[in-house]
């Protein structure tokens, strides 16, 4: 019975340990997450305003090639 009663307490010792390192690990690993995430942000809208301006850019370009030959088209 002494036996029982030992095995029953390990049993349940390591089942709380266990409980309590995921939720450790749960926090820790979420906490981490976040300035990555952040970090990760800042450069995906930094590579938008890059493209943003390289399409306005090439926009603009072809927007000026293409105005005089409009302009002789109307001559």
């Amino acid at each position: 019975m002494v036996l029982l009663t030992f095995l029953v307490g390990l049993l349940l010792g390591t089942l709380i340990g266990g409980a309590f390192c995921v939720r450790y690990l749960r926090r820790e690993m979420s906490a981490n997450v976040g300035p990555q995430l952040r970090q990760l942000n800042y450069k995906i809208e930094a590579l938008e305003s890059v493209l943003n301006l390289a399409l306005l850019t090439r926009h603009s370009e072809l927007a000026s090639l293409t105005a005089p030959s409009a302009r002789n088209d109307r001559n």
